[in-house]
């Protein structure tokens, strides 16, 4: 390739007409405590605090990189060895993948020549900077960290194919041939734990979602519950298996960082689990908001009723009266944390502490924030979820019929949905549920179908 320059002069720093600031980045919890901070950070001026956050956060190689100074020396210990960090500055992320390209360009002859080479690693360091070109998030996590650093690591599994004997071979390290695609489409078997099964699909994504990538898979080939198995027991269905899938995905941050595991779920919509599919996230939703306000009316409670248990004598002295027909007070609070649903065993809890001398209640009390317990306590939070429509369900909603849900295991009618139902169900989770919820996740989209003969 004859490479042309367009933003760079030959001879010359490809951020020659670009200024270089240093900014800072942070993440902070709704209490105010701090997730995330680097300060010092050079980028060029033009970039917004979002590009300066999401470079920061996510893209900047948090350790193994060589620690320079602001003239770019190797900074070094009392003995004279290299120190090694994180990335802090820009230009360090543009080198490590521009660099990496270059060189790739050149081992296998894509240049027409060494100028040329060097023309594309200046064109592409400037683009990178002045925001006119960006790849994809695994390049940015990804690539030139063997190149640059000398990064290694145990390979995950990756294959690629050799460019001289153009023949499938399986990485040796990790980052030596790094994962650098973005999004995958993976196919998943009605099989438990061979290769192309449900078990085997975890591994898979958990090797995409470690180096920034995304994948979706449609799980319509999996029989739904109650489903005879070979064994002759019958299946749990779908969607205990789409509970361990999204769990996995939860507690994997993509590039080791603060970004999570990007994960789509399509199901057809003759699957016989339908409709516990589409109304998976506005159950689990629901779960949230019971448990956020179920722990602040039972914390009320239990401190009201540890509260009332201490009565006052007739000296005025504060006494502990655990019996309710000693103590109207208690007896009052017993009745209102009855009431309210409050397990007997917390009631019971706090009787036995306030005869300990107990004078605070020890309850958690959840919040709605999306990294809260509430929500690490629920399914369903890290996939994007879609069903597919053909145009025959249009046909039966138009008409008012049924729509039949079709077995997986073998192709015989599970049973029929009023289709008005499911369409019903299909847009209260598509369009109320993110509108009651204000989330940025959707509950659910939908994939029109077009079936060509």
């Amino acid at each position: 390739m004859k490479i042309h320059r367009y933003f760079t002069n030959e001879g010359k720093s490809p951020y020659d007409n670009v200024e270089f600031v240093k900014r800072s980045s942070e993440i902070k919890n709704p209490d105010g405590s701090t997730v995330f901070k680097l300060d010092d950070i050079a980028v060029p001026k033009s970039w917004s605090q979002v590009a300066v956050d999401i470079l920061a956060q996510k893209y900047f190689r948090k350790a193994g990189a060589p620690k320079a100074d602001e003239h770019g020396q190797p900074v070094c210990d009392d003995e004279g060895s290299q120190l090694y960090g994180g990335e802090t500055d820009s230009r360090q992320v543009f080198h490590r993948m521009a660099g990496c390209w270059r060189h790739w360009g050149e081992k296998y002859g894509y240049f027409d020549s060494e100028p040329d080479a060097q023309a594309f690693y200046d064109e592409m360091c400037h683009m990178l900077a002045a925001q006119v070109a960006s790849p994809n998030s695994p390049q940015w996590f990804n690539t030139g960290l063997h190149y640059a650093y000398g990064i290694t690591g145990v390979a995950q599994g990756h294959h690629y194919v050799d460019p001289d004997t153009h023949t499938l071979k399986q990485a040796k390290s990790a980052y030596e041939r790094p994962q650098p695609h973005a999004c995958f489409i993976q196919s998943v078997a009605d099989d438990l734990v061979n290769e192309g099964g449900i078990m085997d699909l975890w591994t898979r994504e958990a090797r995409l979602f470690k180096y920034g990538s995304g994948t979706g898979t449609n799980f319509s080939n999996i029989r739904g519950a109650g489903e005879p198995l070979s064994g002759g027991g019958s299946s749990s269905g779908l969607m205990s298996f789409l509970r361990i899938g999204d769990r996995a995905a939860g507690a994997i941050k993509s590039g080791g960082t603060t970004r999570r595991a990007a994960k789509m779920v399509c199901l057809d919509l003759d699957h016989p689990d339908i409709e516990q599919f589409i109304d998976w996230k506005t159950v689990e939703e629901q779960k949230v908001a019971a448990m956020v306000a179920g722990s602040k009316v039972i914390r009320a409670h239990l401190k009201n009723i540890l509260q009332a248990a201490r009565a006052s004598s007739n000296n005025g002295d504060s006494v502990v009266e655990t019996d309710p027909r000693k103590n109207d007070a208690l007896k009052e609070a017993l009745r209102n944390a009855r009431h309210m649903a409050v397990p007997p065993v917390y009631v019971k809890k706090m009787l036995d502490l306030a005869e300990q001398g107990v004078t605070d209640v020890d309850f958690i009390e959840l919040d709605t924030n999306w990294e809260s317990d509430a929500y690490m306590t629920v399914s369903g939070q890290n996939s994007n979820n879609s069903v597919r429509i053909p145009n025959s369900f249009f046909e039966k909603l138009k008409e008012d019929q049924d729509w039949e849900l079709v077995r997986r295991s073998d192709g015989s009618l599970a049973r029929t949905v009023p289709a008005a139902k499911l369409w019903g169900k299909i847009c209260y989770s598509a369009v109320l549920m993110p509108l009651i919820l204000a989330r940025s996740i959707c509950s659910l989209t939908i994939q029109p179908v077009i079936w060509r003969r």
